[in-house]
């Protein structure tokens, strides 16, 4: 899962990617509005963490214009501006979730959580695949109720289908949501790290459709 972090506090932005990478994201920051609005605009993402009071482009003038443009990313508020009139005004204008400061990384960490599987049309953390469990939460997989050992980039990987179980999943989106558009990997490091989850949780897990991408084999 692919967040970005809309924040210019920089101690703020640390924490908080801590806690999103922490939870299983790979987190991007960015500092001012006209910067958060290119990349977002551009590039797709699971999640954004948004600041009110960034420089340049203020967040809910950042938020109208993403909303107006299309942009349908679920978008959590953290903001010292806590009265609940300003919340009501974010939320109007397309926020997802309203988090004031201070807060804790736990809630915050839920909160992303959940934003995650409402997008994705999913109220539950804990999946079954045949014999594999996943759950979301604790970043766990098990196999016929045995723990399986997994990479935070290998359980990315195994989130990011299991979200998007419906469709067909391309190698460039893949590797977009794991590494970012300017890593330079290439459609077979995907594949690489396919071939070894197939070899954990079995070869009909993941399924290629040669020249669309990659789904899950098994329906929960």
């Amino acid at each position: 899962m692919r967040a970005l972090i809309v924040e210019d506090d920089q101690r703020i932005a640390d924490l908080v990617s801590a806690a999103l990478t922490a939870a299983g994201f790979r987190t991007e920051t960015l500092s001012d509005g006209e910067s958060a609005w290119f990349r977002g605009g551009t590039e797709d993402f699971d999640l954004v963490i948004l600041d009110l009071g960034i420089p340049r482009l203020d967040g809910l003038t950042l938020l109208k214009r993403w909303r107006s443009e299309g942009r349908g990313f679920p978008i959590l508020i953290l903001s010292a501006r806590g009265t609940w009139s300003e919340r009501v005004e974010g939320i109007e204008a397309g926020a997802d979730d309203y988090l004031p400061k201070p807060f804790m990384v736990e809630e915050l960490t839920a909160r992303s959580r959940a934003l995650i599987r409402r997008a994705a049309g999913q109220s539950q953390a804990l999946h079954q695949l045949g014999p594999i469990s996943v759950d979301l939460n604790r970043m766990a997989v098990h196999r016929d109720g045995l723990p399986v050992a997994v990479t935070p980039l290998e359980f990315r990987l195994l989130a990011y289908l299991l979200l998007n179980r419906d469709r067909i999943v391309a190698p460039s989106e893949l590797i977009d949501h794991l590494y970012g558009t300017e890593d330079g990997r290439e459609a077979n490091a995907v594949e690489a790290i396919i071939a070894r989850m197939r070899r954990k949780l079995g070869a009909t897990l993941i399924r290629t459709r040669r020249g669309f991408g990659y789904t899950l084999g098994v329906e929960p």
